[in-house]
C-alpha cells in the first residue's frame, strides 16, 4: 500500500489536535480524566448507535432509548470515581452492571412497540464501550502511568503499522480490513513491544515483563478491537463510524483498539502485576 501524503498529512494534523486533548485529560488530574472518559463514552456510544441503526434498520428504537442509555452509562461511570475509595471495584461492578440490563430489557418488553432487539443492542453497547471505560478509570485511579502507557502503546502500534505497511506491506492481513497487511501488523507490534522492553529496562516503577505484557495487550487485543469495529462498519456498509476527526472517522474509529485492549490490561494489572 503506497504512502498517500495528503491523507497522511490530514491524519497527522487531526492526530495532533486529538493528542493535545487526550494528553490534557490524561496528565492534568483525576477530574480531567473523568471528564475525558465521559466524553469518550458519549461520543463512542453515539457512533455505536449509528452503526446499529444501519445494521438492523428494522429494529424499533423508542425515543427514550438512546438518551436513557447515555444517561445510564454516565451514571455507571461517575459514581465509580466518587465511591472507589470507600467501596472496592468488584462490589461496584457486580452490584451495578447486572441491574442495568435487567431494567432495560424490562422496559423493552413492556414498550408498546417491538423494541426488544434495540434494547439488546443497547446493552451490547454498554458492555462494548462503557465497561472498558470504567475499567480504564479504575486503572487510572490506582496508577496514573498505566492508562497513559496503554494508550501510547496503542498509538505507537497504529502509527508504526501504518508506516511499515505503507512502505513494505504486500500481504493482506484480513478480508475484514483490506488495507491492513501482515507486514504492517507484525512491524507495528514488534516495534511497540521492543519500545516497551526498552522502557521496562530503564523503568523503576514496574518490571520489564509488565511493560511487555501491556504492549501485548495494546498490539494483540488492540488489533482485534480494530478488526471488530471494521466488521461492524462492513455489516453497516459505511466507511467510518462518524465524522469527528478528519482522516480518522468517528470516535469509535479512534478508540476501537482501546475498548478491547483495556479489559485485558485491567485483568493483567489486577491479577498478575506485582
Amino acid at each position: 500500500m503506497p504512502l498517500n501524503l495528503p491523507t497522511f498529512y490530514k491524519r497527522l494534523g487531526s492526530s495532533i489536535v486529538f493528542a493535545a486533548i487526550m494528553l490534557t485529560g490524561l496528565l492534568y488530574d483525576e477530574k480531567a480524566f473523568l471528564i475525558l472518559i465521559c466524553l469518550i463514552n458519549v461520543l463512542c456510544l453515539r457512533d455505536y448507535f449509528r452503526l446499529m441503526h444501519k445494521i438492523d434498520p428494522e429494529a424499533v428504537w423508542p425515543d427514550w432509548l438512546t438518551t436513557t442509555i447515555q444517561v445510564i452509562a454516565l451514571l455507571l461511570i461517575i459514581p465509580v470515581f466518587f465511591i472507589h475509595y470507600v467501596i472496592s471495584w468488584p462490589v461496584i461492578l457486580w452490584a451495578v452492571l447486572p441491574v442495568t440490563p435487567a431494567l432495560l430489557i424490562l422496559g423493552g418488553v413492556l414498550s408498546k412497540k417491538t423494541s426488544l432487539m434495540a434494547v439488546l443492542q443497547s446493552i451490547g453497547g454498554i458492555f462494548y464501550i462503557t465497561l472498558p471505560v470504567i475499567l480504564l478509570l479504575l486503572m487510572r485511579m490506582d496508577s496514573k502511568v498505566l492508562p497513559i502507557a496503554l494508550i501510547l502503546m496503542i498509538w505507537s502500534n497504529d502509527t508504526m503499522a501504518y508506516l511499515v505497511g505503507s512502505f513494505i506491506g504486500k500481504t493482506p492481513f484480513s478480508s475484514i480490513s483490506p488495507k491492513k497487511t501482515w507486514e504492517g501488523t507484525i512491524g507495528g507490534a514488534t516495534l511497540t513491544i521492543v519500545a516497551a522492553g526498552v522502557i521496562g529496562h530503564y523503568s523503576h516503577t514496574y518490571q520489564m515483563i509488565d511493560w511487555i505484557m501491556l504492549a501485548l495487550c495494546a498490539t494483540v487485543a488492540g488489533t482485534l478491537g480494530d478488526l471488530l469495529e471494521s466488521k461492524l462498519k462492513r455489516i453497516a456498509d459505511v466507511k467510518d463510524s462518524g465524522t469527528l476527526m478528519p482522516g480518522h472517522g468517528g470516535a469509535l474509529d479512534r478508540f476501537d483498539s482501546l475498548l478491547v485492549a483495556a479489559p485485558f490490561a485491567f485483568v493483567y494489572v489486577v491479577y498478575f502485576m506485582k
